[in-house]
């Protein structure tokens, strides 16, 4: 399945949650996941090392998204105010086959530079503060 097609939506978290609000120009979606900690839980009886599985770690989650700066409703305006402020914002990324995922995180921005015939884009890193929930899409 091509990427094409994925939205990020936000809200705040504080006081009364608004509707998610879709963020425009996303152009690149990232990994989604984590890979737990192996830990070691060998007891002095045990003839080998003996493992379980830890807490994992999403890592760095980042959106990549056209930079526009033009009105008071463009995503980086936006975006870098909740940064400015250190909101908590609730994430839901919605996949082209209905698939969403949401999780809640704390925000930085970052422009990316330039050059001849090179766009300006800016990259959503969010730190995620909550469990990352997955909903398959609804079969018709």
């Amino acid at each position: 399945m091509l990427a094409n097609g994925a939205t990020l939506e936000y809200k705040t978290t504080s006081g009364n949650p608004s509707s998610y609000t879709k963020l425009e120009g996303l152009k690149e979606i990232p990994e989604i996941g984590s890979d737990p900690e192996k830990v070691d839980n060998t007891t002095l009886a045990d003839k080998q090392k003996v493992y379980e599985m830890g807490i994992g770690d999403p890592g760095d989650i980042s959106y990549k998204f056209k930079y526009d700066n033009t009105s008071t409703n463009s995503p980086y305006r936006v975006l870098r105010k909740h940064e400015e402020a250190g909101d908590t914002l609730s994430f839901k990324e919605t996949l082209k086959d209905g698939t969403t995922t949401e999780f809640d995180g704390q925000i930085s921005l970052k422009r990316t530079g330039g050059g001849v015939n090179g766009v300006i884009e800016f990259t959503l890193n969010i730190a995620v503060c909550s469990e990352i929930k997955i909903t398959d899409p609804v079969n018709a």
